[in-house]
């Protein structure tokens, strides 16, 4: 049986993009399209009409804007590791663990914000960081912090008509880490995963939780946990454990074919304990202890 072709919408630019789409709010936007097209050919969905982001140009690039990195929303991962390591270690890190080096180079920062999986790779290391995401239609622009974006499983305060158009992120003020844990080294969606980000200058923790609840989450209770700023030689193993405690009890973990939620908590309090201590090590010259 035949199938007929949806359209394809191709703008010129991020206007027209944004015309076409407020005209065609049924069209789903395709930049990498490392998640759409394996839904399409799995057959899991069926796009009423498709809009081609990859011409526009104003999405392609990354901009500094002092204490930020402003991300167009159409940079792929490949890029964020090759050229943005010394400022976002944390998400350079992430984009490392990103499928294949073919998927790295199509599949982009934007894409993951709009599908909004609980699994996504890049979005530990943003809510850990405190990133924004600017959103835009034929209405205006508007910047949503990326705590409030997503809003359930494959869900976020994206409306119809609106466009993910860029990411901004703090540059990094002390040491980050991304720690991902799957059933592989490569090529795996994660069991869970954890971001981790010292700021050195505020004397904050940020955290990013990842495959471990219906949406990517922070663990605000470990945020608070009192380090000795200042007085390394107080730095213990038991902080480190208590630390892990508090990220795993943040986490809301599902059983599932990738792995228990008995299993990913106990997996984010190992990644916790190690990513606090690796943090703390990097930012005091060897000294963990």
């Amino acid at each position: 049986m035949s199938e007929t072709t949806a359209p394809f919408h191709i703008p010129a630019d991020l206007a027209e993009a944004l015309r076409l789409l407020a005209a065609h709010p049924e069209a789903v936007p395709v930049a990498g399209g490392t998640d759409l097209m394996v839904a399409v050919n799995y057959r899991l969905t069926r796009p009423a009409a498709m809009l081609d982001l990859t011409r526009l140009a104003e999405l392609r690039e990354w901009t500094d804007e002092g204490d930020a990195i402003r991300i167009g929303s159409g940079v792929p991962y490949a890029r964020i590791t090759a050229e943005l390591a010394t400022v976002l270690p944390g998400l350079a890190a992430a984009a490392r663990t990103v499928g294949s080096p073919q998927i790295r180079n199509r599949g982009t920062l934007g894409g993951n914000l709009a599908t909004a999986s609980p699994a996504g790779d890049g979005h530990p290391p943003l809510l850990a960081t405190g990133a924004d995401i600017e959103i835009a239609s034929t209405r205006g622009t508007r910047t949503v912090p990326v705590a409030a974006f997503f809003t359930g499983p494959k869900r976020s305060v994206l409306r119809p008509g609106e466009l993910i158009t860029a990411v901004t992120v703090p540059k990094a003020a002390g040491p980050q880490q991304f720690l991902k844990v799957g059933t592989r080294n490569a090529m795996v969606i994660a069991v869970c995963s954890l971001a981790v980000a010292l700021d050195l200058d505020e004397r904050r923790l940020g955290t990013g939780i990842g495959s471990a609840g219906p949406t990517p989450l922070t663990a605000p209770d470990a945020n608070l946990i009192e380090l000795p700023w200042g007085r390394t030689g107080l730095f213990n193993d038991a902080l480190a454990e208590e630390f892990g405690r508090r990220v795993a009890a943040a986490s809301r973990p599902i059983d599932d074919v990738r792995g228990t939620a008995a299993y990913r908590r106990h997996a984010l309090a190992v990644c916790a304990a190690r990513a606090l201590r690796r943090v703390w090590t990097a930012a005091h010259g060897g000294s963990g202890r």
